[in-house]
């Protein structure tokens, strides 16, 4: 059964001034836009009642599922301002499939991968003067779903909400580009083999924050985790993906086994890097290839990757009376070159030869 929208459209707008003021410098995620979309599911009537209405505040009951078992899904994904003007969304399709099986893992509805697509045109038009300009700044697109049941019984809920949101914002680490560093978690790790690690689930996030507060302890700006069985294999950041490149040019990323989130940036980057002229090897990567490579000379260069971060040049890895700085520390030729490969295709400014961004306005 396909998903009707209907529109709503606010009667009271953030002011023009206002608004130009907040585009001028975007945070990230702190300020959103005029509008969101909404739409309700009921086990046996299946979504319902969507549409797109004024941005507000919700009533939630404090038996709410969600508030006690964590049943709730999300995407993460961005319009850019093209050089016209328009406004163009990047790979949305790849979205709605993830959201799709983070919703199954999760035993929450799925919402149809059409649906989902109309459903950011619908607000990214609506708010389409919320799109900031200028490098680095985008308008972030937060579509969820959660659990409204009311009830204390452990079971799936039998209805949920799907909502998207958006903020304008700017880029993710504060400042001119830089390298970030990484603390190597020895004590926590972010998912196992069975768990909900290819799920972009809420939980999966919360459990990260400890090891995320004790890099900041040590000076770090992110942590990046090894797996649960061994504790060897790298297997991905607090909230991104992970590349290390080798002295001939080769890139190296953890493979997707269930643990990890599939990337829709790095699954980008693994295309254009091979049509760069780069061998790409998606395989298990034992943390000592990059401990020791960084010292030898072999691993060359390191960067993480996501949606909100784009491409991040990775400085050094950091754990308990040691560290590993690969290429001297700074941002690397391949990175960088990656980096612009990809914001050229997502700004306009290249011609999109895979079909990747969706022209919205």
């Amino acid at each position: 059964m396909s998903v009707q929208f209907s529109v709503q459209p606010s009667g009271t707008l953030v002011d023009a001034e206002v608004r130009a003021d907040i585009l001028a410098n975007p945070a990230f995620g702190r300020v959103f836009t005029d509008h969101m979309v909404t739409a309700q599911w009921q086990l046996g009537e299946g979504w319902h009642d969507a549409r797109l209405e004024a941005y507000a505040s919700i009533s939630i009951d404090p038996a709410s599922v969600v508030l006690h078992y964590g049943q709730t899904v999300f995407e993460g994904l961005k319009a850019y301002r093209q050089p016209d003007g328009g406004v163009s969304l990047f790979r949305p399709e790849r979205n709605a499939a993830r959201m799709a099986r983070s919703a199954r893992r999760l035993a929450l509805p799925e919402f149809p991968e059409d649906a989902f697509v109309q459903a950011l045109e619908l607000l990214v038009q609506q708010d389409r003067d919320w799109v900031p300009g200028g490098e680095g700044a985008s308008l972030y697109l937060r579509p969820f779903i959660w659990a409204t049941e009311v009830g204390l019984g452990v079971r799936p809920s039998e209805s949920a909400l799907f909502q998207l949101i958006a903020s304008p914002a700017g880029n993710y680490f504060s400042g001119p580009l830089r390298p970030v560093s990484l603390w190597l978690s020895q004590e926590y790790t972010r998912s196992a083999p069975g768990g909900t690690g290819a799920a972009k689930c809420g939980g999966n996030y919360a459990s990260s924050l400890v090891a995320q507060a004790e890099a900041a302890e040590h000076g770090c700006d992110q942590v990046v985790f090894l797996d649960a069985v061994e504790h060897r294999w790298l297997e991905e950041l607090g909230g991104m993906n992970v590349f290390l490149v080798l002295d001939d040019g080769t890139l190296v990323t953890p493979e997707v086994s269930g643990t990890i989130l599939e990337g829709i940036t790095r699954d980008s980057i693994i295309t254009l890097a091979k049509e760069l002229g780069h061998h790409v090897e998606e395989r298990k990567v034992d943390v000592d290839e990059w401990r020791k490579g960084a010292a030898d000379g072999t691993v060359v260069e390191a960067f993480a990757c996501g949606t909100a971060a784009v491409i991040t040049p990775i400085g050094a890895l950091r754990w308990p009376g040691g560290e590993a700085i690969a290429g001297g520390g700074e941002p690397g030729a391949v990175t960088m070159k990656l980096r612009t490969a990809l914001l050229d295709l997502q700004y306009g400014r290249v011609e999109d030869t895979h079909g990747w961004m969706r022209r919205v306005v």
